[in-house]
């Protein structure tokens, strides 16, 4: 009799457990990873290490830092790392990568960048790597929200504002404060280039700024995303061979971005 009691209950303990987990499973799939208006507009702030490098170093002014920080929303984590939210034309919020600057406004690699959608992953699922992996990523332009803010102000003539779209985040921000008349958005990443995530661009004249290297393969690499994503947009984007052509090789050495090569004298 006392077997029969330890089968049932170590049967009702798996079952329970079964139970537990598919729970489990179903907060992962319904967890809200696009995040709500109120988290990006708790986390806006101008006082990042970013925001204050950018006016150290000499590129924008405190006032330009604000303006920035406003039109990007741009965060700031607890410990001073800025947070670059990725918001599409509808503003939903994908995700928000953190990152940390020294005052000269280059990247501080003693400090990995951290996206806030892995944050709120391990924090609700407890760390469950299972479940976290479980989980698909998803990622936009930075700077894709501005699309439907200038719509909505669109230019008297009618015509849609030249979108221009860089690697880093700092670089589309520091620029959209020095030439204005551009959107500016950033793929976070060389690898995060590509035809569908350029889709949304298909109704605005594109341009591509593709960092510099010594081989050219940055290059290379933006110009055959380029044609492919012409084909499927039906338009033609524009790859920009200013730093290929201008930049000097100690300059490639160091694989100088758009605001190198404007700053640097």
């Amino acid at each position: 009799m006392k077997l029969k009691k330890d089968i049932v209950s170590f049967s009702f303990r798996k079952h329970l457990e079964c139970i537990r987990q598919e729970q489990e499973r179903q907060a992962a799939r319904h967890l809200i990873l696009y995040t709500d208006g109120q988290l990006v507009q708790r986390h806006e702030n101008s006082q990042s290490q970013f925001g204050r490098a950018c006016i150290t170093a000499g590129y924008l002014s405190p006032q330009q830092v604000e303006h920035a920080t406003r039109r990007y929303h741009l965060g700031m984590s607890r410990d001073g790392g800025v947070i670059f939210w990725q918001i599409d034309m509808l503003g939903q919020v994908y995700d928000g990568k953190v990152m940390y600057y020294r005052s000269d406004c280059h990247r501080d690699h003693h400090h990995n960048p951290t996206w806030v959608g892995s944050l709120l992953k391990n924090f609700y699922l407890k760390g469950n790597k299972e479940l976290i992996a479980s989980i698909p990523s998803s990622h936009c332009l930075f700077g894709l929200h501005l699309l439907r803010e200038e719509e909505i102000g669109m230019k008297e003539d009618g015509r849609l504002p030249t979108v221009a779209v860089v690697e880093a985040e700092k670089t589309a921000v520091i620029m959209s404060e020095v030439f204005p008349q551009y959107l500016w958005m950033a793929t976070g990443g060389l690898s995060n280039l590509n035809e569908y995530a350029l889709f949304p661009l298909h109704h605005h004249r594109v341009i591509l700024f593709p960092d510099t290297d010594p081989s050219g393969k940055t290059y290379a690499a933006w110009y055959a995303v380029a044609q492919r994503a012409s084909r499927l947009m039906g338009c033609t984007l524009t790859v920009s061979a200013l730093l290929e052509q201008k930049a000097t090789r100690e300059q490639k050495q160091r694989k100088i971005d758009l605001v190198d090569y404007y700053f640097e004298p």
